[in-house]
């Protein structure tokens, strides 16, 4: 399994089923936005809980909210228990098929994409987003 860093200029695309319509149609929306898609499939990449938390923090979500609740195993499993906040991380790094949307991360904010087009919230295209260094930048004559 590889590790997973998060890049500046990168669109992190992260989903459990790509073949999905809505895994299929964010794709598509992620690349038409960025060039630079890093795709995750919670399949073949295990998440730290560490990254976890990190990723609900930039989603301002509870871990639950992450969750398809009504998947039959949320609901065997998961439904009427009560977990702190590393319980509800390793419920995500041991069950990342429950989530319920992919998620899109970009410039340390994320979105949950429950709509293909929700990853349009993370404005990867703006001026704003796009941070040109110093020795980039045009010069302004006075």
């Amino acid at each position: 399994m590889r590790s997973i860093q998060f890049h500046p200029n990168e669109l992190l695309l992260i989903y459990h089923d790509p073949s999905s319509s809505t895994g299929k149609q964010t794709r598509a929306y992620a690349r038409s936005v960025s060039n630079n898609v890093n795709e995750v499939n919670l399949h073949s990449v295990r998440f730290t809980t560490t990254l976890w938390k990190e990723i609900i923090n930039m989603l301002g979500l509870k871990p639950k909210d992450l969750l398809d609740k009504s998947n039959p195993e949320y609901q065997a499993k998961v439904r009427g228990n009560t977990f702190t906040m590393s319980g509800w991380l390793e419920v995500l790094c041991n069950n990342p098929h429950l989530l319920k949307a992919p998620i899109a991360v970009y410039h340390n904010k994320a979105v949950l994409c429950q709509k293909p087009t929700d990853i349009l919230k993370l404005d990867v295209n703006s001026r704003s987003s796009f941070k040109v260094p110093p020795h980039l930048r045009p010069r302004t004559i006075d």
